[in-house]
């Protein structure tokens, strides 16, 4: 009896507090969001991708920041590291991606767990590979 009752009280709290979007434009009012994807910055051009969406990334000190905590989990220079953020989705007014994210904080970084993607070699060294025999192959 105790658990169905805690389990109401706990659901009514989540869904009370759930954050109301003010009608004003100044981003004072404006609640962070907490968004997971994964993070890239490549010369001063930052992208958040996540499953249903990709961001363009305001360039700040924050978003350097960030750069700076996922440099090292990465395992190639255009790796994108998994994160966990708190920032604002605003409309893009520049060209690229249709919204981007203003970080405001940083709640987590992580490694990556899937594997390297596949390397595509060029027609030049799969010539060249083939002209020296069957290098790479398990017979």
């Amino acid at each position: 009896m105790k658990k169905p009752f805690l389990l109401i009280i706990v659901s009514l709290l989540i869904f009370s507090c759930k954050n109301e979007k003010s009608t004003s434009s100044s981003d004072s009012d404006i609640e962070s969001s907490l968004i997971r994807g994964e993070y890239i910055l490549i010369d001063n051009a930052g992208v958040l991708k996540g499953k249903d969406f990709i961001y363009g990334v305001i360039i700040d000190d924050m978003a350097h920041e960030l750069a700076k905590k996922v440099k090292p989990l990465q395992r190639e220079e255009y790796d994108m590291v998994p994160v966990v953020i708190k920032g604002i989705i605003k409309p893009n007014t520049e060209d690229g991606w249709p919204q981007v994210v203003e970080i405001k904080e940083i709640v987590g970084v992580s490694e990556p767990t899937e594997e390297l993607p596949t390397k595509i070699k060029s027609s030049d060294s799969l010539q060249e590979s083939s002209e020296t025999g069957h290098e790479g192959h398990n017979h």
